[in-house]
């Protein structure tokens, strides 16, 4: 059995007892805080690593086979391995 706080034990009763309080809609607030909410999530940050100057040398061949940036290729590995898309092995 799930245990509620008092917060939420006001709301289920005043869904029960449909003792609800409208809300006025204010769509530009919500569409401020998402547009905050996006370029928060949408920043970059410059880093600065260390690697096996062989490695940057493939890694900058692959690149241009393909034809896209080195630190594209990154930036990618670096997201799918944060987002849980690949997995590394050592």
């Amino acid at each position: 059995m799930m245990k509620y706080d008092n917060e939420e034990l006001e709301i289920l009763e005043a869904i029960e007892n449909e003792n609800i309080e409208s809300v006025p809609f204010d769509n530009e607030t919500i569409k401020n805080h998402a547009s905050k909410t996006l370029k928060y999530l949408g920043q970059k940050k410059q880093i600065s690593i260390n690697m096996k100057q062989s490695d940057l040398n493939f890694l900058k061949q692959r690149a241009s086979d393909i034809g896209i940036s080195y630190q594209n290729i990154i930036q990618a590995l670096v997201h799918n391995y944060t987002t849980g898309k690949l997995e590394l092995k050592i």
